[in-house]
C-alpha cells in the first residue's frame, strides 16, 4: 500500500510537467516523422560478429550457470497468482515511460489509453499489482524510444548482441539506453522505493525465463548454431513489432539457416 500511494502521489506530481514537456515537442516530431521514413530492412548487417559471437557465449554462460537454474526453481513455485503480480508490477512501472514515447511518436491515443491504465492500475489494482484495466479491456500499447527512433526514420544499423541483455540492433541498443532516464518515475520515487524498481523488473525476468523456458532452451541448447538462430528470431520479432514487412523480395532476400531444419 506505501508503495501504492508513493507511486500515485509521484504520477499526479510530475506527469503533467513531463506530458507538457513531451507535448512541446509534438508537432515538429511528428512532420519530422513523416519526412524521414526509410524502407523496410531485409536481412541483416552484422560486420561485428566475431565480437558478438564473443558475448553471446557470455550470455550463454551467465543463462546456463544462474538464469537458467533460478527460473527452474520458478517454475515449482512461486505461485501462478505471485508472479503475474510481480509481473504487472513490473510493467506498471513502465508505463510513464511508454506515455512519453507515445507521444514522441505522435500517437496520443496511446498515449492517454497508457496514461489511464497506469492511473487504474495504479489505484485499484493496488500500485499495479492487479490489472483491472485489461479486465476492463484497456490493453494499452507497449513501446520503447527504440520504436520512437523507428517512427523519427532511423534504420535499425547493425545487429548487436549485448552482455546480459541479449540480442538487440544499433538503434535499440541507443533506445535501451534512453528509457533508462526518459521514465518520470526513475526521478520522483525515493528510497527504498527507488530500490524495488530494479528488483521487480529482474524477478519478472526470472519470470519470462520461466514461461518461455522451452523456447528459449531450444534457441540457446539445441540449434545447431543458437546465435544465428538467436539473429534470426530477434530480428523477425523486432521488425514485426514495429510493423515492418519486406514484402515477397525481401522476404526471399533474408536468408534463413535454419530453412531446412524447421521448413518441414
Amino acid at each position: 500500500m506505501a508503495v501504492s500511494r508513493m507511486i500515485s502521489s509521484a504520477a499526479a506530481s510530475t506527469a503533467r510537467p513531463a506530458l507538457l514537456r513531451a507535448a512541446s515537442t509534438l508537432a515538429a516530431l511528428t512532420l519530422l516523422a513523416a519526412c524521414a521514413q526509410k524502407p523496410a530492412p531485409a536481412g541483416f548487417t552484422d560486420p561485428m560478429e566475431v565480437n558478438n559471437r564473443e558475448i553471446h557465449d557470455f550470455n550463454r554462460s551467465i543463462d546456463n550457470a544462474i538464469l537458467r537454474p533460478l527460473s527452474s526453481g520458478f517454475r515449482k513455485g512461486p505461485p501462478g497468482p505471485v508472479m503475474q503480480g510481480v509481473t504487472n508490477f513490473a510493467q506498471n512501472l513502465d508505463a510513464p515511460g511508454a506515455v512519453v514515447n507515445n507521444l514522441l511518436q505522435g500517437r496520443p491515443q496511446f498515449a492517454l489509453q497508457n496514461t489511464l491504465r497506469f492511473a487504474l492500475n495504479t489505484t485499484v489494482g493496488i500500485g499495479g499489482l492487479f490489472d483491472p484495466a485489461r479486465a476492463i479491456g484497456l490493453e494499452g500499447k507497449t513501446t520503447d524510444f527504440g520504436e520512437t527512433l523507428h517512427v523519427w526514420g532511423a534504420g535499425e544499423g547493425n545487429y548487436v548482441e549485448l552482455p546480459f541483455l541479449g540480442p538487440s540492433t544499433e538503434r535499440d541498443m541507443v533506445g535501451k539506453i534512453v528509457d533508462v532516464g526518459l521514465n518520470p518515475l526513475r526521478y520522483v520515487l525515493p528510497k527504498p522505493e527507488k530500490n524495488i524498481v530494479p528488483v521487480a523488473k529482474v524477478v519478472s525476468s526470472l519470470g519470462d525465463r520461466a514461461r518461455y523456458s522451452e523456447t528459449v532452451d531450444s534457441v540457446l541448447y539445441d540449434s545447431a548454431d543458437s546465435y544465428a538462430q538467436a539473429r534470426l528470431l530477434y530480428l523477425q520479432n523486432r521488425r514485426f513489432e514495429l510493423g515492418q514487412t519486406a514484402g515477397d523480395a525481401g522476404d526471399d532476400a533474408f536468408e534463413d539457416p535454419y530453412e531446412d531444419i524447421y521448413g518441414e
